[in-house]
């Protein structure tokens, strides 16, 4: 079976300027992502996809391939990395011949995954019946109980009322944040759907201390706080 990781660092990052490429505990940023899926041996090809000359030099410095750029039309800001996902197995499969028979995308921005995490996402996904499996971690708030939208007269409500009265967290409805940790997905299922609930979808559990998603400054400073006081640091792959 063929298994591609995708990693996707565009150079035009607003939140965070050149975060992709920005040293974290002395490696790139886009290091740890290479070296986590470089650690997984069923991982056959690491393709970063990206529309900067430097952050693709820095991939391959690492071990990665880059054999195509990303257009500048799909590395804008409101550009869907979805049809990024689709340019790269477009190229997969003008290249190749034909799509692999997996896809995991590895996101860059989650540097204190192990991977262990991407193993667990191949092997949920290996069970067969669904389109996707991605990762999601514990709730910071949850909608049924300390999430609340504007009505139209001001005032405010929850986003999901719930059937009767929630006084205490532990009451409410389970929820999940989504966390970047790891996506995979059968090439065909990413060609002909719109995104990740277009399917039948399930998930894999990581814990909170490995999903952090680095989007701002504040994001890194805590996966840099992270990495320096870990007792059992993620692996560098």
């Amino acid at each position: 079976m063929q298994i591609v990781a995708l990693i996707f660092a565009r150079g035009g990052s607003k939140g965070l300027p050149g975060k992709n490429i920005r040293p974290l505990a002395g490696r790139p940023l886009l290091a740890w992502a290479i070296g986590h899926a470089r650690a997984v041996p069923r991982i056959g090809r690491i393709i970063v996809s990206t529309d900067s000359e430097q952050i693709a030099a820095v991939a391959r410095e690492c071990g990665a391939e880059v054999p195509f750029m990303r257009p500048a039309e799909l590395a804008r800001d409101d550009s869907p990395e979805w049809l990024a996902w689709r340019h790269a197995l477009n190229y997969l499969k003008e290249s190749a011949g034909a799509y692999p028979d997996v896809l995991i995308v590895v996101p860059a921005t989650a540097p204190l995954r192990t991977p262990s995490d991407l193993e667990n996402c191949l092997d949920e996904f290996a069970k067969g019946g669904a389109d996707m499996v991605f990762t999601v971690t514990d709730a910071h708030r949850n909608p049924y109980f300390s999430m609340v939208k504007r009505n139209a007269d001001g005032t405010v409500g929850l986003v999901i009322p719930p059937h009767g009265s929630v006084f205490r967290r532990q009451d409410a409805p389970v929820v999940y944040d989504i966390t970047p940790v790891a996506y995979v997905a059968s090439p065909e299922y990413v060609m002909t759907r719109t995104g990740l609930f277009a399917g039948r979808a399930r998930v894999v559990h990581v814990p909170p201390e490995r999903a952090v998603d680095i989007d701002t400054l504040l994001d890194f400073r805590i996966a840099e706080c992270l990495l320096s006081n870990a007792c059992d640091a993620p692996a560098n792959g």
